[in-house]
């Protein structure tokens, strides 16, 4: 789960889907009630199903919540990290209540799907990423101060030489907002150069989807657009504003080892140099190009904008690395619908934290399990209850239901890529998917944070459920941080199933906002991935047994029901999800 601000914890990070260690986010970046034109609606909780025809399920078990959250966040599971004693535990553990609750093993007669992984460091010492200029002088960055590089192919030597550079604007290729970096171009074995996030962010409501960062902005998406297009290196300039965070984010989140998955190409259909430049090194490479990075940043916003080659620049990069193996595994259960048991709908939550290790000097050595306990034993108990109050239901959903705890999210969301990449059940019946990752243990709110907010039709049943339940809907209001491009939903999403990412809300019925976001910044302060992330049996699980209850009763207006939500039109991934049902249709 991703807070306010990074901590560099363990060595063992980074991956596909996210750095080393996390990308920023303010959970306290909630518009004021002050600032929207509803109001709450009165606190009666609503006692009729959720759907026409739909039955009332039984409670959502606050002993279930507590046993499991006691249990999960305990020194005995040793911080809950993929590969290690503590992680065995924890798959074990997850098993053995999915079978108690009922549920039966989903892939296929298997509880586990395993997840192969890999660690890459690459050797500060003996790599190198340097550019040939046009003065004749060979220019060496220097790591860590002015540029930042690996590389996705598991080698233990990566290297490239004589590439041509070219500017490519965003590094963009998006068809459904008119717009093409790439166009006329053949980057194959060049290095490209482009701006982080997308031009929504400078345009605000004049492009792509304004303020709100769409997925064409996030890191990962530019270096998979740039391997798609044959070059041999991408690099992004790095800006505060338009990341999110500063460049000791960036320093510090991809030095050291980097997890990713285990994949059958090794990483061979990756460029071979993934990076950043400093805003420095840009305007020093630029500027020895005969350009000015400002000047050809404005010129990029124009979706007719084409990309400029830097005549008489080229790149040259050999990168060492050190490369280690290991495995985890996702854990899944099913229930089987009555009717349609082909089509399911999707709860998920990481069952992974980051382990344990030792700090202090001069002989003070001091425990430092990082148990996890909001991160995300919360999600992962809401999995288990949610699943408990399917599995009691007097009449069984006519759909399928799946539940899937997934390893390796603070690694870079590997275990929910690996599950996107080689899934057990087809995605194209997936009907829809909830995400549930570190639920802050308040009491009960007036309202729900949705992060992503105006992404799908999931949104629209989830305003149903909500409103029967006296709570209204809230988006983040830093949509141009991209919040939702980083929690494990994210996987799903790419693929084009529609997913959905709630947390509880900060305007409590005890408190209000004051108190509600108190509660958030002391844990962002002193808990938020620190040992002192641990279960008080003092919190407030009224409050999470509240919001498990309506993102289950979103479920059951899909299991019990024939819809099947959609991206709302103008969403990135709405093409992928109409291809997807198109495919299934014929």
């Amino acid at each position: 789960m991703f807070f306010l601000f990074p901590l560099l914890l363990v060595a063992a990070c980074g991956g596909a889907d996210a750095p080393s260690a996390p990308d920023p986010v303010d959970t306290l970046a909630v518009p004021s009630l002050d600032d929207e034109e509803e109001t709450a609606v009165p606190m009666d909780v609503a006692t009729a199903p959720p759907t026409e025809g739909a039955p009332s399920l039984p409670d959502i078990e606050e002993a279930t919540l507590r046993g499991a959250l006691s249990v999960l966040a305990s020194d005995a599971f040793n911080g809950r990290a993929p590969a290690s004693s503590g992680g065995e535990k924890t798959r074990k553990y997850l098993i053995d209540q999915m079978e108690q609750i009922g549920l039966t093993p989903a892939n296929d007669g298997d509880w586990e799907q395993k997840v192969g992984l890999v660690e890459q460091a690459i050797i500060p010492s003996q790599s190198s990423l340097s550019f040939s200029l046009p003065t004749g002088t060979d220019w060496q960055t220097e790591y860590g101060e002015e540029t930042m590089y690996w590389t996705k192919r598991v080698q233990r030597t990566v290297s490239f030489d004589e590439s041509e550079v070219v500017f490519v604007g965003f590094g963009i290729v998006a068809p459904e907002y008119g717009w093409n970096d790439y166009e006329g171009l053949d980057v194959e074995g060049k290095t490209v150069v482009m701006l982080v996030n997308d031009p929504g962010f400078y345009q605000q409501d004049e492009a792509f989807n304004g303020r709100a960062m769409t997925y064409y902005g996030r890191w990962t998406y530019k270096y998979e657009e740039a391997a798609r297009q044959g070059a041999a290196a991408a690099l992004i300039v790095h800006e505060t504003a338009p990341a999110a965070y500063g460049w000791g984010v960036v320093s510090g989140s991809w030095s050291g080892p980097q997890l990713d998955l285990e994949r059958q190409d090794k990483g061979m259909n990756r460029v071979a140099l993934e990076g950043w430049l400093s805003l420095d090194a840009a305007n020093r490479l630029f500027e020895a190009a005969g350009h000015s990075y400002e000047d050809l940043k404005q010129r990029a916003l124009s979706p007719d904008f084409r990309a400029i080659p830097f005549d008489g620049v080229s790149a040259e990069g050999t990168l060492k690395n050190v490369i280690n193996r290991n495995e985890s595994a996702n854990i899944a259960g099913m229930i089987e619908g009555t009717e349609r048991p082909d089509e399911m709908i999707l709860y998920i939550a990481h069952w992974d934290h980051l382990g344990a290790g030792f700090s202090g000097t001069d002989g003070d050595q001091r425990d430092t399990i990082h148990n996890g306990a909001v991160d995300n034993a919360t999600g992962t108990a809401g999995l288990l209850a949610i699943a408990e109050s399917f599995a009691n239901a007097e009449v069984p959903p006519e759909r399928s239901l799946l539940f899937l705890a997934v390893t390796a999210e603070e690694s870079g969301l590997l275990g929910s890529a690996y599950f996107a990449d080689d899934p057990f059940v087809p995605l194209d019946q997936i009907v829809g998917g909830i995400n549930m990752d570190a639920i802050q243990p308040t009491g009960p709110a007036h309202d729900l944070l949705v992060i992503g907010y105006g992404a799908s039709e999931l949104e629209d049943i989830l305003k149903t459920v909500a409103d029967d339940y006296g709570k209204r809907l809230r988006p983040d209001d830093a949509p141009e941080k991209g919040y939702f491009y980083r929690s494990d939903h994210i996987s799903l999403a790419k693929t084009g199933v529609p997913m959905i990412y709630v947390d509880q809300g900060v305007d409590l019925i005890e408190g209000g906002e004051e108190a509600g976001r108190a509660f958030v910044q002391d844990y962002i302060d002193n808990r938020y991935h620190k040992p002192a992330d641990e279960y008080d049996t003092a919190w407030r699980v009224d409050g999470l047994a509240e919001v498990f209850t309506i993102l289950r009763d979103v479920g059951v207006v899909l299991a019990y029901g024939e819809d099947w939500p959609n991206w709302y039109e103008g969403n990135e991934f709405r093409s992928l999800r109409d291809a997807q049902r198109t495919e299934t249709a014929d």
